[in-house]
């Protein structure tokens, strides 16, 4: 037993595997899931932190930072540009350790994880962004794609799963806005299952709904997790969030070039305001990524809330006036559409 203890004790943790391997190797196409998703989400940041530049005109700050523990990330964020009053392209990159309380609950939906171990390492990458933009005719988008993953002693996998998605919160609805953002999601869904879209909009508009005002935070887009073995092996699995994620820039950029620059009054800057504090009530009362992350020991606390808007107003029993195009979009929030 006490040669057990010291062969476990001296057994490299996959944060040090990892880093050997990328030392020696690099990342290929053989790498383990883990290092293959790092290298993806890592190379999306930069190229869409470069579209968001050249359209804002505005450098975004890079915050590199590291984990005690193995891991770090990269936090990239706009403020006060030209044409987003806050944009945010965040990695993150988390290696740690799984109690068994966490084990056993993680089990309602992954089987394969082992119930007799006191604890796992495990593996967590993800990019995540929201952008706010400046004119309240350009809708707010965010955007989340992760890999999670639970090692055994060896290094190898135990149990892994992706989720993700991406939904778009307009505070004026334009229904061309909407159809083009759902067609060019639906396009990168039906290519890989013809019962992705409709599943993962619906569980969209289930997720994002901020449940204390009865009505979803946006016009939704797609919303997905847990995907495992159960669903497609983890190659056609990685195939699909990488479809995913590619879609993202033609999903939002022709929006956004199309309403940066619209006229605007002040009551529909004031409108905006409103809307975004619906925003913020959702992400701090029922977003489960920012609970997770703000519960996490040692979370950095910046990056967690970066998703927030700059600015947001709670107004005491606003109602839109009747007719108004404000009412037309709270009565979509209250009635989410199938927009393809």
């Amino acid at each position: 037993m006490v040669t057990s203890d010291v062969e476990k004790a001296d057994a490299p943790t996959i944060a040090e595997r990892d880093t050997l391997s990328k030392r020696e190797s690099g990342v290929t196409s053989a790498s383990p899931m883990r290092l293959r998703m790092e290298s993806f989400i890592k190379s999306k940041q930069e190229e869409i932190v470069r579209e968001l530049e050249q359209l804002d005109g505005t450098r975004f700050t890079v915050d590199k930072w590291e984990r005690p523990n193995g891991g770090g990330g990269i936090t990239c964020v706009l403020q006060d540009g030209k044409v987003f009053e806050k944009a945010g392209v965040n990695t993150s990159i988390v290696y740690g350790s799984l109690p068994r309380p966490a084990i056993a609950k993680m089990r309602i939906n992954h089987k394969a994880l082992d119930p007799d171990v006191e604890s796992l390492e495990f593996f967590a990458a993800g990019l995540s962004m929201v952008l706010h933009p400046h004119n309240p005719m350009a809708p707010t988008v965010h955007l989340n794609y992760r890999y999670f993953e639970t090692a055994n002693a060896d290094g190898t996998p135990n149990a892994w799963w992706f989720g993700g998605g991406t939904d778009l919160t307009p505070s004026y609805l334009f229904d061309e806005d909407a159809i083009h953002f759902h067609r060019t999601i639906k396009d990168a869904c039906d290519a890989h299952d013809k019962g992705y879209f409709p599943r993962f909009k619906k569980w969209c508009d289930e997720y994002f709904n901020v449940k204390h005002r009865h009505e979803t935070r946006g016009v939704g887009g797609i919303f997905f997790d847990d995907l495992d073995q159960e669903e497609k092996d983890q190659e056609q699995l990685f195939s699909f969030v990488q479809d995913c994620l590619d879609a993202f820039l033609p999903s939002y950029m022709p929006i956004i070039r199309r309403r940066k620059d619209m006229p605007y009054t002040e009551k529909e800057k004031a409108w905006q305001q409103l809307r975004r504090g619906r925003y913020v009530e959702f992400n701090l009362v029922h977003d489960r990524g920012t609970a997770f992350g703000l519960q996490t020991p040692g979370a950095r606390i910046e990056s967690i809330l970066m998703s927030l808007p700059l600015t947001a107003r709670w107004q005491y029993m606003h109602e839109p006036e009747k007719g108004s195009r404000e009412e037309r979009m709270v009565s979509v929030l209250q009635k989410p559409v199938d927009w393809v």
